[in-house]
């Protein structure tokens, strides 16, 4: 039985926010083509069938839905999706997950995401002011309470979402505020996403993520979750959950957490196929999604090439007593979460040096506090 993941952006890099370190509108400036605009019914109606084209009976599918904003390419967009999946004939599991800013989301949108059981990832940026400082709308103004609205909509809709937070390098000094923002809004599921510099940048920018400063954020938020774990009451925390993953159930659940990059299957609005959101770039399509399967597109040379692509890894690799765990990690976050410029200090190996000597009292308090991996 197969289960596949695949990456959709609908409306491309469009989006009615203007985030100031948006890591895809610098992916997008740097092709022929910024933006692909909305995919197209026709291209939607081929895509659908071409994916499940190469699935059997008893298969399980994730359809998820990224951008730019998602959201842009309307509610008939993916009321058609939905349509199209349940024409198919093979009898496949389809879950059906939506990353968005939630800016345009109202009742009728969440009447739909709850009917077709969509997870949701929701962008907030775990404190109001750094969330208002980064993530402007078109005027320049902040958003923090737009998105809150929309929270309490999914609360009250009874929608599951996970919340997605920007690790940029300033917030990553306020650990605590943030882990109490996440208790008083009683956000269950969190995840960190590392500010990345642009991909040409010729000098860091102020809201890149450090190595430094990603040891600082999670160490002092490791603390803070053990405590919360302790008495009872589980938050998720992706990474954490992805360690515990790793080191306990010897399951890899996310991808490059182990220096191995992994198939994702990304398909932009004009049905262009890449193999990694990071990457979405002209010199790494792989060809048309209405014109071959996943398979046949996954089994060109310029796909394994990239996907079995070897780092080199820096000489303060060797020494690593968490060398065979993590073999250098992802090699688009390299700059902010692993090995400095300077070579003489690891982000990562600093969180793993505290982590793995909790992972006994971790899975005594799991006793009690389910640990789960989400989405």
């Amino acid at each position: 039985m197969k289960h596949i993941h695949i990456l959709i952006k609908p409306a491309s890099s469009l989006c009615n926010l203007r985030c100031k370190y948006c890591f895809y509108a610098d992916v997008s400036s740097l092709r022929e083509v910024r933006s692909y605009g909305k995919m197209k019914a026709e291209t939607s109606e081929k895509m659908i069938a071409n994916v499940f084209y190469d699935l059997d009976d008893g298969d399980e599918l994730t359809l998820t839905f990224q951008g730019g904003e998602p959201t842009l390419a309307g509610l008939n967009y993916f009321k058609y999706i939905v349509a199209c999946v349940a024409q198919q004939p093979k009898h496949v599991g389809v879950h059906y997950a939506l990353q968005t800013n939630g800016i345009v989301i109202n009742e009728q949108w969440c009447r739909f995401l709850k009917e077709n059981n969509f997870l949701i990832g929701l962008s907030i940026d775990g404190l109001p002011m750094y969330h208002d400082l980064n993530r402007v709308d078109t005027h320049g103004r902040g958003t923090f309470q737009r998105v809150l609205k929309t929270k309490t909509l999914f609360d009250r809709y009874q929608i599951d979402y996970n919340v997605l937070c920007v690790l940029t390098n300033p917030l990553a000094k306020e650990a605590k505020k943030v882990f109490e923002f996440i208790k008083t809004q009683n956000i269950k599921f969190i995840q960190f996403i590392p500010c990345l510099d642009e991909l040409e940048a010729t000098s860091r920018s102020g809201y890149a993520l450090t190595p430094q400063r990603f040891a600082l954020f999670y160490k002092n938020l490791l603390q803070l979750w053990l405590d919360e774990l302790e008495s009872g009451h589980y938050i998720s925390i992706k990474l954490f959950d992805d360690l515990y993953n790793l080191f306990v159930r010897k399951q890899v659940t996310a991808c490059g957490l182990t220096g191995n990059c992994t198939v994702q299957y990304v398909i932009e609005a004009d049905g262009s196929v890449y193999p990694c959101d990071f990457f979405v770039l002209d010199q790494y399509r792989l060809g048309y999604i209405q014109d071959q399967t996943l398979k046949e597109l996954f089994e060109q040379d310029s796909a394994k090439n990239f996907i079995f692509e070897k780092q080199v890894l820096p000489e303060y690799c060797n020494s690593c007593p968490f060398k065979q765990y993590c073999c250098g990690g992802c090699k688009r976050m390299k700059d902010a979460i692993y090995v400095n410029k300077a070579g003489n200090y690891c982000g990562y190996q600093e969180l793993l040096k505290l982590y793995v000597p909790q992972i006994q009292r971790i899975i005594d308090y799991a006793q009690t506090a389910s640990i789960t991996q989400t989405a």
